[in-house]
């Protein structure tokens, strides 16, 4: 649908099909341009900020260092100024100017772009087909380059435990933005299934095994093994001599040492596919340590030598990053097995050969800064063109994450608890309960929410204190909120059949609209979501994500009273706004599928 915006000048980086405010933007540029020559259309553009409350957007005059006043220059704009489709009023405060946009063209534009771009536009094939998702907010031209995103790495013989959610939740995140910008995304959980401590367990499987518990439950049958195991080699120095010497066997290739692994690892990624699958993350590729090539490594370590990189310190080779203030990092052992940073600098060779990368991105805690910035550095140092690709998206720890009881988890039981909570909030409404088709799902759902939304609602980087009570609450701004802004804009389209499917937009009539403060907030909400999305592919923070889904339900609660379809005996004002809430609608549902979240119809 195109714009019924007057045609403006092109400024780069701008792409007003896919955000409309971009043409607003420019709109606003113009005018400041054309009454200061000495400025370019670009510069007044790089300047138009969002305003504060009540404003739409502001430009601080003095960050152009122009010789005149402020004053001056202020004037000078004012003087010119003329309402158009744009922009409806300039003021002057201080050092700012501040803009009104058009609200009549500014919400009918806006809609009519969310219409265009999601479910509302499609026909009724594309709105039965589950996997067809709203496209608004991102870029679907794509700009064709392709994004490595290595996240989750859990253990294979440790169960899937706190520690890897974040970086499961957040990776998943960024493959979904990076996606939604136009990128080829190769989602890549490499796992921990290589090590020394394989040969313990293998030393403790020959002790503690069973099949049967193993094909049961891989993942927890081996840390038992694991946990019994350790607790033998604390009283016994030999478990461990045994335990290295099994590892060397399985370096080698000894095909009966590497039998039993095999077996673990097929059981062990079975058992990760449905956990990822509850929480809604897919990985394209299963990668581990194991498969690193050792040609790979050998090369690297070679590469190094060649370079004058690496001293030899009691027959280990290390790389000597003093002079980086880095330390030194080993890159060999004594005894000629690998170790992480060798296995890590052959996997980045090998995937580079393989997937010739624009990006790769390692979704890894801040606890191991020290060991990236070592990894990134050796690459660099080997001269890899694409060393400078590498980027390292770094958190901070989950405190405090145990059960209700007080017992340290596995996320299994976080999540159940979390589930069986939001059942018993949900039964305590019997008609509302009645209503939910699968009720099991739906709490499910729910505590998944309350786990996510809780991990991303502050900048990743800091800790933060795992807190039940504040995750499953209704109120305020937690995961199960969300859920129910989204419930609550889906029962609209229900309990008003009449008015659904919606006439074109351009047969709308919008005047209830313009005159609505609330309206007017939502639909300008709705039409800074691709800037949302635009600035969470810089940041790789959620966060941003996180508290434009909180303000557009908190926009949409404070509507409820005065914006109403139901009852509101005006036909055309009660279509006008199920056209408002069916886009708001639409645009929640993105922002949460943009967090690995599934919108859910009924609570």
């Amino acid at each position: 649908m195109a714009s019924s915006l007057p045609k403006l000048s092109e400024v780069p980086d701008t792409d007003p099909s896919s955000c409309i405010l971009d043409a607003f933007r420019i709109g606003i540029a113009k005018k400041v341009s054309d009454a200061i020559p000495e400025l370019t259309l670009e510069q007044v553009y790089s300047g138009v900020d969002y305003g504060k409350k009540g404003v739409d957007f502001t430009i601080a005059l003095p960050r152009f260092r122009l010789k005149e006043k402020v004053d001056v220059l202020a004037k000078k704009v004012i003087d010119q100024f003329q309402a158009d489709d744009f922009v409806e009023s300039i003021t002057h405060d201080k050092a700012f100017l501040h803009f009104q946009l058009n609200t009549k063209s500014m919400i009918r534009e806006i809609l009519t772009q969310v219409t265009s771009q999601t479910r509302l536009g499609a026909s009724e094939e594309q709105k039965a087909n589950k996997e067809w998702q709203g496209t608004y907010g991102t870029n679907t031209t794509g700009n064709g380059k392709t994004c490595l995103i290595e996240y989750s790495s859990p253990n294979i013989a440790k169960d899937f435990h706190v520690g890897h959610l974040r970086s499961t939740i957040i990776g998943a995140f960024l493959a979904n933005v990076y996606k939604a910008c136009g990128w080829n995304v190769v989602s890549m959980n490499y796992l921990g299934d290589w090590g020394t401590q394989f040969g313990l367990i293998s030393v403790g499987f020959e002790r503690y095994g069973s099949q049967e518990e193993l094909e049961k439950n891989a993942i927890k049958h081996l840390f038992e093994i694991y946990v019994k195991i350790n607790k033998d080699a604390a009283e016994d120095p030999q478990v461990k001599v045994d335990a290295a010497n099994f590892f060397k066997r399985m370096e080698d290739g000894d095909e009966d040492a590497l039998k039993n692994w095999r077996s673990w690892r097929e059981l062990s990624v079975k058992k990760y596919e449905a956990e990822y699958d509850r929480l809604n993350v897919k990985f394209d590729i299963y990668n581990g340590e194991s498969m690193v090539g050792q040609e790979w490594m050998d090369k690297a370590v070679a590469r190094l030598n060649e370079m004058n990189l690496i001293d030899e310190v009691n027959g280990a080779k290390l790389v000597n990053l003093e002079k980086w203030k880095l330390g030194k990092a080993v890159v060999r052992k004594k005894d000629g097995t690998s170790i992480y940073l060798t296995r890590d600098i052959g996997g980045a060779i090998e995937r580079y050969e393989k997937y010739k990368f624009d990006k790769m991105i390692y979704v890894i805690s801040s606890q191991q800064d020290l060991h990236v910035s070592q990894f990134f550095k050796v690459l660099e140092l080997m001269e890899f063109p694409w060393a400078k690709n590498c980027v390292h998206v770094n958190y901070g720890l989950v405190q405090g994450m145990s059960t209700r009881k007080g017992t340290v988890v596995f996320l299994d039981q976080i999540i159940r608890e979390a589930a069986s909570v939001m059942h018993e909030q949900m039964q305590k409404n019997e008609d509302k309960y009645k209503a939910v088709e699968d009720p099991e799902y739906t709490s499910l759902e729910l505590g998944i929410t309350g786990v996510k939304i809780q991990d991303m609602a502050a900048k990743r980087i800091n800790n933060y204190t795992f807190n039940w009570d504040r995750m499953l609450s209704f109120e305020g701004d937690t995961g199960p909120y969300l859920q129910y802004a989204h419930v609550r804009l889906a029962s609209i389209g229900r309990k008003n059949p009449q008015f659904l499917p919606l006439p074109a937009p351009s047969q709308i009539d919008i005047t209830t609209l313009i005159e609505s403060s609330h309206a007017r907030e939502i639909a300008f909400l709705l039409g800074s979501y691709p800037d949302v999305v635009k600035t969470a592919l810089k940041t790789h923070e959620p966060s941003g994500v996180v508290t434009f889904a909180f303000r557009l339900s908190h926009a949409i609660s404070s509507a409820w009273e005065t914006v109403i379809v139901k009852g509101e005996e005006d036909e055309e004002k009660a279509r006008a706004r199920m056209w408002l809430y069916e886009c708001a609608r639409e645009v929640l549902a993105a922002a949460m599928r943009l967090l690995s979240l599934r919108p859910l119809e009924r609570m």
